[in-house]
């Protein structure tokens, strides 16, 4: 059975930092991609990046490059994602994806 599940939201400062990680189980990541969205109050659930199987190559949304950072350390079964200089529009539910797998979803809110 695959499960992905997601952990490390919390509250930030505008201009912060914080680190979200997607552990996943039943399915090997040597073969799958994993791709982070989020979806805002109100809004549409949107990609914002993700992270290749074949060459660990990664894409970010426009929205969060050159502040977001996408990683698999180590080859393991786990996918993080570094966020920098957080604004409040990037408040949402953080969600991991694989294929047809989804997480379950962890709290982001960026607020003074």
């Amino acid at each position: 059975q695959v499960h992905l599940v997601e952990s490390g939201g919390g509250l930030v400062q505008p201009g912060g930092s914080l680190g979200i990680s997607c552990a996943v189980s039943g399915l090997s990541l040597d073969h799958y991609a994993v791709a982070w969205f989020r979806q805002a109050p109100g809004k549409e659930r949107e990609g914002i990046s993700c992270i290749s199987a074949f060459d660990g190559s990664t894409y970010y949304a426009d929205s969060v490059k050159d502040r977001f950072t996408i990683s698999r350390p180590n080859a393991k079964n786990t996918v993080n994602l570094e966020m920098n200089d957080l604004k409040p529009e990037d408040t949402g539910v953080y969600y991991c994806n694989a294929y047809a797998w989804w997480g379950q979803g962890t709290q982001v809110t960026v607020s003074a």
